[in-house]
């Protein structure tokens, strides 16, 4: 059993959950809790849904739900992570095991689901106190996410109930006209760059490799290591996984991968630059060959992929500000984030041209 207090603050002023209704819910729903009272906290990392540890004794959980206010339709899908990780928990041993899910809005004031808490080393901008930072350990790391990936990548999804979930055909077509579309919901200032950059992405939409499940948010800070670094004992956020192709996965993936000798904004545009910078750590290109070679992949059109994504990522960080913009969040972190999506979308398009 780990700490509860692990990489959680106390619940947010505005972001707090009725716990009375919370536990009456959690005793009639999943069986076996012990006796004890219901404790809460937050962890307070994500930009995007609210998440909560629970604990009742001996017990803990993780309750995921919806960020405040208005959101995009389709996104932050509750009962589609739920199903998701239903299907996976018991052949992908990194996604964890979900409880129950719940559409009465009454209890936490959206739908939400409850899942197993695993406990470990989520790595973001530094290491832990007590791990020696080693270019060996860096290598170490790099290597056990390109694994995980071409793992995910493997599974038979027509096996999975993913094959239900998902329509593979025409995913990159849709995948480009639909994050424009997101795009321009939530514009919030002119960016000269993004006209051109839209143009250069419809007319080099590549042809799809054969799908596989894509978690499409792969990246650093949503993985859990063990504490000796020799396994990933958890994966988390499955709410954007489908059936698509493996290559936007990667991309996405190498959106999230910073390295040391990225521009600054790009490095910092989040905060603090990820434990990636560190030596020993792959550069994206390492990564993406490391990844080519144990998938049996081809790769060659991977710079579509990596436009793509720092175009979906900017958009991502787009909605985000267009939240703060018009006060749905008041969480001041995101108060520059439009600097870091003009950076994103010319970043994208020097991609795209190089």
């Amino acid at each position: 059993m780990g700490d509860f207090t692990q990489a959680t603050i106390p619940v947010r002023k505005g972001e707090e959950i009725d716990l009375q209704k919370l536990e009456k819910f959690l005793r009639s729903s999943i069986e076996g809790l012990p006796e004890g009272e219901l404790g809460i906290r937050q962890f307070g990392a994500g930009h995007s849904n609210l998440t909560y540890a629970l604990k009742i004794g001996e017990w803990e959980g993780v309750l995921r739900k919806p960020p405040l206010g208005p959101v995009a339709p389709k996104a932050h899908d509750m009962e589609r992570e739920f199903k998701i990780l239903q299907s996976l928990a018991p052949i992908f041993p990194a996604a964890p095991k979900p409880f129950v899910f719940s559409e009465e809005t009454s209890i936490t004031g959206s739908p939400f689901f409850v899942m197993e808490r695993r406990h470990g080393i989520v790595l973001d901008t530094e290491f832990p106190a007590g791990t020696e930072a080693t270019a060996e350990l860096g290598r170490k790391i790099s290597e056990k996410m390109v694994n995980t990936l071409v793992e995910l990548h493997a599974i038979d999804y027509k096996k999975t109930e993913l094959a239900e979930m998902a329509k593979p055909e025409g995913f990159m077509e849709r995948q480009v006209s639909g994050w424009i579309g997101r795009y321009e919901r939530a514009k919030t200032n002119d960016i000269e760059e993004v006209e051109a950059l839209k143009k250069w992405m419809l007319a080099n939409i590549p042809e799809s490799q054969e799908p596989t499940i894509i978690h499409y948010d792969f990246k650093l800070n949503n993985t859990m290591f063990s504490e000796d670094y020799t396994k990933i004992t958890g994966l988390f956020d499955w709410e954007m996984t489908t059936v698509g192709d493996p290559l936007a996965d990667l991309g996405a993936a190498m959106s999230y991968w910073i390295q040391a000798d990225d521009p600054e904004l790009l490095k910092k545009g989040m905060g603090k630059p990820p434990v990636t910078v560190n030596e020993g750590f792959y550069t994206r290109e390492e990564f993406i060959r490391s990844y080519a070679e144990k998938s049996g992949r081809d790769v060659s059109q991977i710079d579509f992929y990596l436009t793509f994504a720092y175009f979906k990522l900017a958009v991502i960080v787009q909605q985000i500000y267009f939240r703060y913009k018009n006060g749905q969040t008041q969480d001041l972190r995101f108060a520059n984030f439009d600097r870091f999506v003009k950076s994103l979308i010319r970043y994208a398009l020097g991609t795209a041209t190089k």
